[in-house]
């Protein structure tokens, strides 16, 4: 779901927490391209990743997002968009940019995943993706992509080691503690710059070093995106 623009919103805020955050975790390296991720499905990954892009879109920041989960995508689904050309036909056939980009709004860009291939691994791990996202941080500010859980394929370990920077998202009383620290040690091996992590679903306003806490809304209604307000995530 893209979250309340209202000022009383706790999940608006969250989010402008978050991008704040992000914007001042690294004095030394300019966090342009992120990838979210998860230990298990049903964590919320995708819908932070999208409200995390919305935001940075707010601030005037051309801002793209990319379904990478080329196993089970959502993004088209969750916001009404075309499937028909995406990441995939992008890479695979070479495509304009302007081919298989959809800008359902301003700053707010979205490259969903195309067709499924029989590849995903190969196909987000190859040098034509390196090649599509050196592509895409000349033209925009910020690039947000969402990628498959840690524990479940390969492809969000391929996609780390491509971006400045990787959020792990955890929702509470989802994954075990075991889980979560399994896809630590996994974004370890391939050295991964993992700069938080999202508690989703939290029910406590906890604050910690390096962690970011998100508190989930119910029924969150949009004020702003009002040329999507059908097409809001629902979860």
């Amino acid at each position: 779901m893209i979250h309340n623009r209202s000022t009383k919103s706790l999940t608006a805020e969250a989010y402008r927490s978050l991008r704040t955050s992000i914007q001042y975790s690294s004095v030394d390296k300019d966090l342009k391209v992120l990838s979210v991720t998860s230990s298990i499905p049903g964590e919320g990954k995708s819908t932070v990743a999208a409200n995390l892009a919305f935001s940075m879109s707010e601030m005037g920041k051309k801002t793209l997002l990319i379904d990478a989960d080329l196993r089970k995508p959502t993004v088209h689904k969750k916001l009404q968009l075309s499937n028909l050309k995406g990441l995939t036909e992008g890479i695979v056939y070479k495509l304009d940019l302007d081919e298989f980009i959809q800008k359902p709004y301003e700053n707010f860009h979205v490259m969903t995943s195309g067709k499924i291939p029989p590849n995903p691994a190969e196909l987000v791990g190859s040098e034509a993706m390196s090649h599509l996202l050196d592509q895409l941080k000349e033209v925009y500010d910020q690039i947000i992509i969402d990628c498959p859980p840690i524990l479940s394929v390969t492809d969000p370990l391929l996609v780390s080691t491509k971006v400045d920077g990787t959020i792990l998202v955890v929702r509470e009383g989802k994954a075990k503690s075991k889980q979560v620290l399994m896809s630590y040690k996994e974004l370890e091996k391939v050295r991964a710059n993992v700069i938080g992590t999202v508690l989703n679903d939290s029910k406590q306003q906890t604050k910690g070093y390096s962690k970011y806490y998100y508190q989930y809304e119910e029924d969150v209604e949009l004020t702003k995106f009002n040329s999507l307000k059908s097409k809001l995530f629902n979860k």
